[in-house]
């Protein structure tokens, strides 16, 4: 077994981590309050995580804003709606300011919905649609895509909206309506 860690070695470790990974302030202490439960503290004073997370995050080793928007872009990217991305964001220990602005603009969501559907084959992207994109669902087949749709994070009426759209067309058109 391991020795119980000391401030040196804590720090080590906490350095290692910030190089390796992209990280928030909250997972950093996460992982350092892990790594003391594992290997116990051999140090003369307790052990303060939260001045040394606070010290990585004033020499910019750890900054929660940029975390949340590349988190957030990437979570968008892959097609993920709102609130999952709050989620993810809430549970790296994310402030509630900054998660808002991660979600990114209704244009943004709205792609991120489109992207979902047509990974997932969902509405007018599924593989039953004729030439023009037009798809006829059975009642439960579309409640399990709008179902996939909110296990996303993507709002109810988006999730109706690109399950019930006749074509890729419609759906291009309900994009393009938020980028005017």
């Amino acid at each position: 077994m391991p020795p119980p860690l000391e401030p040196a070695r804590l720090e080590e470790i906490a350095l290692a981590y910030v190089a390796r990974f992209s990280t928030s302030a909250g997972k950093l202490a996460d992982y350092l309050k892990r790594k003391l439960r594992e290997r116990g503290w051999g140090g003369d004073v307790p052990a303060d995580v939260p001045a040394l997370v606070e010290r990585f995050v004033e020499r910019g080793y750890v900054d929660d804003a940029g975390y949340a928007r590349a988190k957030g872009q990437g979570l968008l990217r892959r097609g993920f709606g709102a609130r999952r991305i709050d989620q993810a964001l809430g549970h790296a220990g994310i402030a509630e300011d900054l998660r808002t602005e991660a979600v990114g603009s209704e244009a943004e969501r709205r792609s991120a919905a489109v992207a979902f559907a047509r990974k997932r084959r969902i509405g007018p992207f599924a593989r039953d649609a004729d030439e023009e994109g037009e798809t006829r669902l059975d009642p439960a087949t579309r409640e399990k895509q709008v179902a996939a749709m909110l296990r996303a994070g993507h709002p109810l009426a988006t999730a109706r909206r690109l399950v019930n759209a006749r074509s890729v067309t419609d759906v291009e058109e309900w994009v393009d309506e938020e980028l005017d």
